[in-house]
């Protein structure tokens, strides 16, 4: 796996699919042809001119917004993982300097 320059795709803010493809078609420099769907950026993701290591940060609040379409693009992340070995890596961000994950866990109680 590469870590050297990743590339971070920060998507606080996005909450749908049309601002997350929008913020993929900045951060990776996508193609004009590029047509802000679901098979057209696994196509791009498959075809990215050079290994990219993808840090997602910022991606909670659209998990919970729109939890179909997250699932959906976890899944596009992932083939295109897979169909690019060594290629493409992508690494979900845990929190940040705005997003406590802490927020996000079930609370126990008197353990």
């Amino acid at each position: 796996m590469r870590l050297d320059d990743p590339v971070v795709l920060d998507l606080a803010g996005v909450t749908d699919k049309a601002a997350l493809m929008d913020r993929c078609a900045d951060t990776l420099d996508l193609p004009d042809w590029f047509g802000r769907n679901w098979d057209a950026l696994a196509d791009c993701l498959t075809d990215l001119p050079r290994p990219v290591t993808l840090v997602v940060t910022h991606w909670r609040a659209y998990a919970t917004a729109r939890p179909r379409e997250w699932r959906t693009a976890q899944e596009v992340f992932a083939t295109a993982v897979d169909e690019s070995p060594g290629r493409l890596t992508v690494l979900l961000a845990l929190g940040g300097p705005s997003e406590d994950p802490t927020n996000h866990l079930p609370q126990d109680s008197d353990d």
